[in-house]
């Protein structure tokens, strides 16, 4: 998949009922199978359509994943922009933002591992997803901390070398998490001092 595919992944999930529930038909299977054991026929199982209708809308099962975890990682990011409140004193907005995170990631744990776990075995076709995400996730971060609530702390904004570091960190923590079968919650914790730590005052 190309970038400008992935880009347009949202709009083709709006205009077209089938492709959304193939791709729902793939969340379903990686959630009962895995990425890698589900194939296409588990797919339209779930889905409730035809191998035709899959192949009508994607080339293969791995483009289909592609604009899957591309379209959750935009929803990701809408969760926690929409549940931080940016006049928030900034240790409230990190509370938020992670409290958000992790709320998303609990409603597919499944989605979030194959993500971490599956996606970079793709290769040269995954990147342009990886990319997108980090962008997105670091742009989002970095916005937030140039909001009314970290300024009047006189708190600079994030720094995207930073931003890559939280994210990163923030990723690893959550796949031991779903690999160990422990509450994903178990993180908001360790998750909230440490974006305190790189978001806090700095010299």
């Amino acid at each position: 998949m190309t970038p400008a595919a992935t880009a347009t992944a949202d709009d083709a999930v709006l205009d077209d009922p089938f492709r959304l529930r193939l791709l729902d038909g793939l969340a379903a299977s990686i959630a009962e199978r895995g990425y890698r054991a589900s194939t296409v026929a588990d797919v339209v199982r779930h889905a409730r359509t035809s191998k035709r209708t899959f192949y009508d809308q994607f080339a293969s099962k791995e483009e289909c994943f592609l604009e899957l975890l591309g379209s959750d990682n935009e929803r990701l990011g809408e969760c926690i922009a929409a549940a931080v409140d940016p006049e928030a004193d900034w240790h409230e907005q990190i509370r938020q933002a992670v409290e958000a995170y992790v709320g998303h990631i609990e409603s597919r744990p499944a989605i979030t591992l194959s993500w971490i776990r599956e996606l970079p075995s793709l290769g040269a076709a995954a990147r342009p997803v990886q990319r997108r995400g980090l962008q997105l996730l670091s742009s989002l971060l970095i916005d937030l901390s140039a909001s009314p609530g970290f300024q009047r702390a006189a708190l600079p904004p994030l720094t995207a070398p930073l931003a890559v570091i939280l994210l990163g960190g923030l990723r690893e923590l959550t796949a031991l998490a779903v690999e160990d079968g422990k509450p994903v919650r178990g993180i908001v914790e360790p998750a909230v001092d440490a974006s305190i730590a790189l978001l806090g005052p700095r010299q």
